[in-house]
């Protein structure tokens, strides 16, 4: 249905806000006072204190804006929403247009001004691309962003023309006049060049025409008015550069090749299945591109052909970037907010209708007819509208319907009349899916539906005639149904009219199902003949699924346990009944350690395995009246009951523990099933369930704490614990928005204490109402959530920017240690955020060193050394801190790409007394030494510590031996003091 109302509303709305915007800034943007050829930034809302040729010029820039912006409006026609277009107008007419059109018309309006690419010697007269181009590239993002009508390219399917040919016909001619005020108005004067560019427009828009006429008749063998049309267009676009500077025969040939162009875009966007509704981007983007490159290669110019020709490209290269991608992104992130696209229903409707609420009299009469044909009613006449063609087409079209109407209700009546009888009773009988089987008063089978053969498994004919009773009831109620038939089923006993009864029959396999019965009558007028009629149903589905919900409803489906909810009302019945009783209620929470990493690494089959496997060991070391839940996941509940002492409590959690540290076999491997189990107790039902659960849950993270694969008993210390986390939690995160948080620093010290080669940056905490909190009281509670990686964030952010700071004073910087936990290093979003930091800093990454920990390499090793590689690329170096202490492999530790071992405290702080620690820090020296690794030596405290390690061969210190972390304006003081080397031009120490 064409679309002619909304396309022309939105052509207006298109002209009325592109001129008010143009009005408004766009003008200011394209012609104001020149920011390095780039921007005007003046003249903005004009007014009318100009010159009378300013005010025609500002008409006349006005009118090229409006048709930039009315192109778009062709090419997403009827399936664009009417908010799309002015959203995608007033991005061409504020950002778009106005500031290419100062590139390379800014000295038009004054002469001071000259755009870069004016400067450049790009030529675009009258805006092949500055106009066309503009709007056609707008144009395809838009196409590409709403993508194609609904069935534009369904194979097989002809997608009907949305045009009115006689209209387009009449709008492109009247275009083509206008083109003449464009172009020779483009002179800005009205001398002896206008005839010449008058006619140069002219004869490009009729070869552009009559070229692609002929090949599109050569090739479709007929005439494709729509092509023409936009051949004319494509020709006009073609010379609308440089019809100022060349000959007529020149301007021919320029038309006869843009056309060409044309339709070969045409046929491209085709076989691409690119939806360009009227072939708005090949006419004006293609033809456009031709159009502003043939100046250079006709066009009588001051520049060589070669430096025009470069000029142009240039031009056309960054005018089309700047506008497909700036205005893409926009559609897209509009779209995204407030969807472009209409409804498949309203694209169907028409957006006449639905974005407008216009109509004709066709449409009208369409809908109409629509309407019935849908509906299947053609009681009720479609409008006539008087003295008009369309309301004589309705006038008989209402005449020929009323004389069908008619003859079909009389053959209608005629064979219903003939047939209701036996369709009623057919119906009844064939479509039921019950079984319905009708007996006369002695219990013989008169009537046999094919759901009843179906079921009972015997055709009609060979059971017409005989004993229901006899046939499908069991021997054990045989009796009782001969009896309530003989009786019209009447007697309490057996089976009663219009009552359900359930009852076992049997097919004639013999195979027994159970079955709702349900017996109606129809007397036949003696009162001794009546009729019965047996609606019989197979309820053993609904039987298993009755049962099958109940399942549902109290277990879970995968380990057959008790599920939560169930485990919630038994829980809830057995502290009442302790309460009662004086008795206690124990409450086991287990859960699966490590059990992601089975599920992942083996498979989710092998986890339900698993899961499987504890339900059921759990059944064995359970007694009858304990219950058994799985919670979630790989979270279960164990509930025991009864006059509960300590002993009892963890005996019972000592015994759930050695049965499960039995190995299961998985995939030909065995497994332990490790599990961290939380106890609670109700005393006499004191505590309710939540509570209960809740108690016993804090208690199984406090087991997990303590080294996983053991138990805890809750206590109120464990509780105040959770509360103060949580608490901490939620202030950490304030601090974070509040900005608590700050940085101090501390120096990294060669052999000689006043040569800094490099600072740790160590984060504080300065509470308003707490003061100062030490790291160790939140990190770790940090490191549970994601607020570890907001933490890291924030250090990373700090540092960089402290670098940066540094750098613009003059100050002499030094490496940068920043902490990175081994969550955050292993996220997705860490590397990203690293080089943004680097970059937006303008910081090299030799300025900055990652502190982790040997924790990181618990986790996948192919993922660390990808990770850490990857921040090697940045330049930045990497330290393994508190070296010594983790799980690390020299297997693993020459995969990767690190720089610098630091010897844990731990092994500092007794290197001078003790042989063991001695022999540790020497150790790690050497293997540092042997893999090309710098070593530092933190927790160095006193002079002995200093003095055996430098006779070990360690040059790096850090401790408060020589300083303690700073504020910031020390460390200011001492890098305003520093010359030394940097950290990444320390060279391994060699202990030969």
């Amino acid at each position: 249905m064409a679309d002619n109302i909304n396309v022309a509303a939105k052509n207006i709305i298109d002209f009325i806000l592109s001129a008010s915007v143009f009005w408004l800034i766009g003008f200011g943007f394209m012609f104001g006072d020149s920011f390095m050829g780039i921007i005007g930034l003046s003249g903005f809302v004009f007014n009318s204190e100009h010159t009378a040729f300013q005010i025609a010029f500002f008409l006349f820039q006005l009118m090229f804006c409006g048709t930039a912006a009315t192109l778009t409006s062709g090419a997403v026609a009827e399936r664009m929403t009417f908010i799309g277009y002015a959203y995608i107008t007033v991005i061409l007419s504020t950002i778009i247009y106005p500031i290419i059109g100062h590139w390379a018309w800014a000295s038009a309006f004054n002469d001071k001004n000259t755009g870069w690419l004016e400067a450049l010697g790009f030529i675009d007269f009258a805006g092949s691309t500055v106009v066309h181009s503009v709007g056609g590239w707008v144009a395809l993002a838009a196409i590409l962003v709403i993508g194609p009508r609904t069935g534009r390219f369904t194979k097989g399917h002809l997608f009907p023309s949305g045009n009115n040919i006689p209209m387009a016909a009449f709008g492109v001619f009247l275009i083509w006049f206008g083109w003449f005020g464009f172009n020779g108005g483009s002179t800005l004067t009205f001398d002896e060049s206008v005839p010449k560019i008058i006619l140069n427009t002219m004869l490009a828009a009729v070869w552009g025409g009559l070229t692609v006429t002929a090949i599109s008749y050569y090739r479709d063998k007929y005439l494709n008015i729509s092509i023409t049309l936009n051949g004319i267009i494509a020709g006009l676009v073609s010379v609308t550069a440089a019809c100022h500077i060349v000959e007529p025969a020149e301007a021919a040939f320029i038309a006869v090749i843009g056309s060409i162009i044309m339709y070969q875009g045409n046929l491209w966007f085709e076989k691409l299945e690119i939806d360009d509704a009227l072939g708005v981007v090949p006419a004006h983007l293609f033809a456009g591109i031709w159009g502003t490159l043939a100046v250079a290669l006709f066009g009588d110019t001051e520049l060589s052909i070669g430096a025009q020709l470069l000029a142009q490209a240039i031009g056309i290269v960054v005018i089309g970037l700047y506008s497909f991608t700036l205005s893409y992104a926009l559609i897209r992130i509009i779209n995204f907010y407030s969807p472009l696209r209409v409804s498949l229903t309203d694209e169907s409707k028409g957006l006449n209708i639905t974005e407008h609420k216009a109509s004709t009299e066709l449409i009208d009469l369409l809908t109409d007819m629509e309407h019935q044909q849908s509906k299947g009613d053609f009681t009720s006449p479609v409008k006539e509208e008087p003295f008009t063609e369309v309301g004589q087409i309705a006038s008989k079209y209402n005449q020929v319907i009323q004389r069908v109407s008619s003859e079909m209700t009389s053959r209608d009546e005629a064979i219903g009349q003939f047939k209701v009888s036996e369709k009623r009773k057919s119906s009844i009988l064939d479509s039921s899916m019950d079984c319905i089987i009708i007996i006369d008063w002695r219990g013989l089978i008169i009537e046999f539906n094919p759901s009843a053969e179906r079921t009972l498994g015997a055709l009609k004919k060979h059971v017409k005639g005989e004993r229901f009773a006899d046939l499908f009831v069991l021997d054990k109620d045989k009796q009782r149904v001969v009896d309530s038939i003989e009786h019209a089923f009447t007697t309490p006993e057996g089976l009663i009219l219009n009552r359900r009864t359930t009852m076992e029959i049997k097919r004639a396999t013999n195979e027994v199902f159970p079955a709702e019965i349900t017996i109606t009558s129809a007397k036949l007028g003696n009162k001794y003949k009546t009729e019965y009629t047996l609606h019989i149903r197979d309820i053993a589905k609904d039987l298993k699924l009755k049962s099958r919900l109940q399942f549902l409803a109290y277990k879970d489906p995968l380990t057959g346990l008790s599920n939560r909810a169930h485990m919630m009302k038994e829980l809830s019945i057995a502290i009442k009944v302790s309460q009662k009783n004086n008795l206690d209620v124990g409450l086991y929470f287990l859960d699966l350690d490590k059990f992601k990493k089975i599920n992942d690494t083996l498979g989710h089959k092998a986890g339900d395995k698993l899961l499987c496997e504890v339900a059921r060991r759990l059944n064995d070391v359970s007694r009858d009246n304990d219950i058994i839940s799985r919670w979630g996941g790989d979270e279960f509940i164990f509930i025991v009951t009864g006059k509960l002492d300590d002993n009892i409590i963890r005996n019972k959690a000592k015994q759930i523990l050695e049965k499960m540290r039995t190995p299961i076999e998985i995939n030909n491997k065995g497994y332990e099933i490790q599990t961290s189990i939380g106890v609670a107790i109700s005393s006499k039902g004191l505590i309710n369930a939540d509570d209960l659960i809740q108690n016993a849950d804090i208690a199984m993270y406090k087991a997990k704490d303590d080294g996983r694969d053991t138990y805890k008993v809750y206590d109120k210390r464990m509780g105040k614990e959770a509360a103060k986390t949580l608490n901490y939690e939620h202030e950490i995160k304030q601090g974070i928005e509040k900005n608590q948080f700050t940085l101090v620093y501390q120096p990294k010290i060669s052999i000689n204490a006043d040569n800094i080669i490099g600072l740790e940056a160590l984060i504080r905490w300065e509470h308003p109402e707490k003061g100062e909190i030490l790291p160790s009281d939140f990190i770790s509670i940090a490191e549970e959530s994601n607020l570890i990686n907001e933490l890291g964030e924030f250090v990373l952010k700090t540092a960089i920017e402290q670098q940066r700071k540094w750098l613009s004073e003059g100050l002499n910087i030094v490496p940068l240690s920043v902490n990175i936990s081994e969550r955050h290093i292993l996220s997705e979003n860490f590397l990203h955020y690293l080089e943004q930091q680097l970059k937006k800093n303008n910081i090299q990454g030799k300025w900055l060193d990652i502190e982790i920990t040997e924790h990181v390499l618990i986790h996948d090793i192919e993922q660390c050394v990808s990770v850490l590689s990857d921040i090697k690329k940045l330049g930045v170096t990497i330290s393994i801190d508190d070296f010594g202490t983790g799980y690390s492999s020299l297997n693993y530790l020459k995969r990767l790409p690190i720089d610098t071992l630091k010897i844990d405290r731990s092994f500092v702080q007794e290197c001078s007394d003790i042989d063991e620690d001695r022999e540790i820090c020497s150790a790690i020296i050497h293997l540092a030494s042997v893999m090309g690794l710098s070593v530092v030596a933190e927790g160095v405290e006193t002079e002995s510590q200093a003095s055996t390690l430098i006779e070990l061969g360690c040059h790096v210190f850090q401790g408060y031996y020589f300083y303690k972390p700073l504020p910031l304006a020390r460390v200011e003081m001492l890098l305003a003091k520093h010359n030394g080397p940097s950290l990444t031009e320390l060279k391994p120490i060699s202990l030969n």
